[in-house]
């Protein structure tokens, strides 16, 4: 098996077993049938796979987010949506590949799709910077909004970056305003939006195409103000501690939906996104059409008013104040 994560390997033992006795059985039979021992093996295969995935820890799920077999962005706009065409460039710069967007269908609704796209190979990888939009990505998705906003369509988003790019040029062209602009105008759109991490949402990266009225993510991906790497960079001095750094900053779908950071998560098979991209594609449109079908039957000022909210609920935390006998007294406040 291609790209196997160090926590799968006893899973590839077992199928690489497995697959000898099929493929070969005159080397081990001799004239006995092993049915039997296949057997054992396919249960065995098939507990190990449920204990190893039904258990998985935070930096296990950012290793499956970051799978590079893992469904992209184009791909569900292949398998969940239909007539996808296909815009280009923001009319101020230049054509971002890492942004991509334009008019499709889902199901029978007519909307505009917009999301982050990575590369397969190193040659698409450069062409799609890693998924890591310039500014004029954002104001591409931007102007894309805005045409759905003039032509009443709903905006589905994608989220899969690990950030927007964040070199020189970037800063040059002021990525922060784009983002900014972008974290604005989405707080203003009266037609509905929604928003889906089908893998990693790195930062303000991901935040510039997640202002939305329902935020889903799948169940092996990740939402984070900064990589795992970045953080243990930060407060060990060292990136071998992403893992311990992947659990304090609760990043995988259960621990956001449980902070009400996002409204629902959408189930990946056993094994991740990657084992049955169809399935998973036709979950996540099973989920859009629901939520979107909630979201179009509010009148537009409830929407509004909904979506400013949401966002505004966000960032509860927790302050301890020393009295003089340096007793921690915790007092409730709220960004």
């Amino acid at each position: 098996m291609k790209h196997q994560l160090d926590f799968e390997k006893p899973i590839i033992e077992l199928q690489t077993k497995l697959d000898e006795l099929r493929q070969h059985p005159e080397k081990h039979s001799l004239g006995i049938s092993f049915d039997e021992e296949i057997q054992l093996i396919e249960k065995k295969l098939e507990e190990t796979r449920r204990q190893i995935f039904l258990n998985l820890t935070a930096w296990q799920r950012v290793q499956l987010a970051r799978h590079p077999r893992r469904p992209y962005t184009l791909d569900y706009i292949g398998s969940a949506f239909t007539d996808f065409q296909e815009l280009h460039g923001d009319r101020l710069f230049a054509e971002d590949r890492a942004m991509v967007g334009g008019f499709a269908k889902l199901g029978e609704q007519r909307v505009v799709v917009i999301g982050t796209q990575k590369g397969r190979d190193t040659k698409e990888n450069i062409l799609r910077n890693f998924g890591s939009a310039h500014p004029e990505g954002y104001r591409k998705a931007l102007r894309l909004m805005r045409l759905a906003n003039k032509f009443s369509l709903p905006v589905i988003t994608l989220i899969d970056t690990a950030g927007a790019y964040p070199g020189v040029a970037a800063e040059e062209r002021h990525i922060a305003e784009a983002i900014a602009v972008n974290l604005r105008e989405m707080t203003l759109l009266e037609v509905p939006i929604i928003a889906a991490v089908i893998g990693e949402g790195g930062s303000g990266g991901a935040l510039g195409i997640g202002v939305a009225d329902r935020v889903l993510i799948l169940e092996n991906a990740y939402y984070s103000v900064i990589s795992p790497e970045g953080c243990a960079a930060i407060l060990w001095k060292d990136r071998a501690n992403a893992a311990k750094a992947a659990a304090a900053l609760k990043i995988t779908a259960n621990d956001l939906l449980e902070f009400k950071l996002v409204d629902e998560i959408v189930p990946e098979p056993l094994g991740g996104a990657h084992t049955d991209t169809a399935l998973t594609a036709a979950n996540l449109k099973t989920h859009l059409l629901k939520h979107l079908e909630e979201i179009l039957a509010l009148p537009i000022a409830e929407r509004l008013k909904l979506r400013y909210e949401k966002f505004r609920s966000h960032g509860h935390f927790t302050e301890k104040i020393e009295s003089a006998e340096n007793d921690a007294i915790p007092q409730a406040s709220a960004a």
